[in-house]
């Protein structure tokens, strides 16, 4: 374990160790509400902060994986276990959904029963101020360290801070006009919500463990590649590029790609001229990977390979 937590960056252990204590925190205090009122809003917002609970945890033990080096039997390291923490987060934002839809139902045949409203407003009001900041948090440090699994993680908790607002407002409705149907109401439109938050969720780990090509990433790569195009290109020149092909393994980056350099030149100069642009990818990516197949140039019309010449 402590070799694991040297592996990760300081900023990110507390962010993931802050989001585990406080889900933890804001369970007992939702809990404590729900007991005290037996609001079904309360409830679904209750529900949902154990899955927050659920996915820290496993947020946590991802993100520690995520930042073991490579080994022989994960030559391409552990990152893709991110993608995997935000499906597992995914799936199980889906399942309170249901439930809270099936609790909901029951609210509305049985009738719903509120008590100690004063006291389940201020739990509430807690719970969704804290799950704000600490949220805004999470995401804010992912997008620093470009982890799939704290920026999940943050969005989430931002999810829950706007549920706990709904049932506020709900309880808030309540308490004015006295028609309890308003405490089950709300509890099937956060249902909704939290329903269409998951399905981002997992449809952005699906993207990351199917390979999907990242847009942002994709000029980025070709800005790159074509400023050393052609004779008027920076050094060190190419004649051409294709073939080129990226993913991303939780954070790191996996970038090959074929350059076509003059046939004339000898194999440890086009090493360096791969080398160095190789290097360049990496150096914009971050934390990332280049390989470049290098291949001669067999167009004799090529008014590139003229003006190339290996130095002396």
């Amino acid at each position: 374990m402590n070799r694991w937590l040297r592996n990760v960056p300081r900023p990110e252990l507390i962010a993931v160790a802050t989001s585990v204590i406080v889900s933890v925190a804001l369970l007992v205090i939702k809990f404590i509400a729900y007991y005290l009122t037996g609001s079904a809003a309360i409830f679904s917002d209750a529900l949902e902060s154990v899955v927050n609970v659920l996915s820290s945890m496993f947020a946590a033990y991802s993100l520690f994986l995520a930042h073991q080096p490579a080994d022989e039997e994960h030559p391409y390291g552990h990152g893709k276990v991110e993608f995997m923490s935000a499906g597992f987060e995914g799936g199980m934002i889906l399942l309170a959904a249901f439930i809270i839809i099936v609790r909901a139902i029951q609210a509305f045949v049985q009738g719903s029963r509120i008590t100690s409203l004063d006291a389940g407003l201020t739990l509430m009001v807690v719970a969704a101020v804290v799950n704000g900041v600490v949220g805004k948090h999470l995401v804010a440090a992912g997008k620093r360290a470009g982890s799939v699994t704290l920026t999940a993680d943050g969005r989430h908790l931002l999810s829950d801070a706007v549920t706990s607002v709904g049932v506020v407002a709900a309880l808030v409705a309540v308490r004015v006009t006295g028609w309890r149907y308003f405490d089950p109401i709300a509890a099937v439109i956060l249902a909704i919500y939290i329903g269409m938050m998951a399905l981002r969720v997992l449809n952005e780990a699906v993207g990351g463990l199917m390979d999907k090509q990242d847009a942002a990433d994709e000029r980025m790569l070709r800005d790159i590649l074509d400023s050393h195009v052609g004779p008027s290109g920076k050094q060190p020149q190419i004649c051409s590029y294709h073939k080129l092909r990226h993913r991303h393994s939780g954070r790191y980056h996996w970038v090959d790609f074929h350059i076509v350099v003059p046939a004339n030149w000898n194999i440890t100069y086009g090493h360096e001229v791969a080398s160095a642009i190789e290097y360049e990818i990496e150096q914009a990516l971050g934390e990332g990977n280049a390989t470049a197949h290098v291949e001669p140039c067999i167009d004799p019309a090529c008014a590139a390979c003229a003006r190339k010449k290996e130095p002396s």
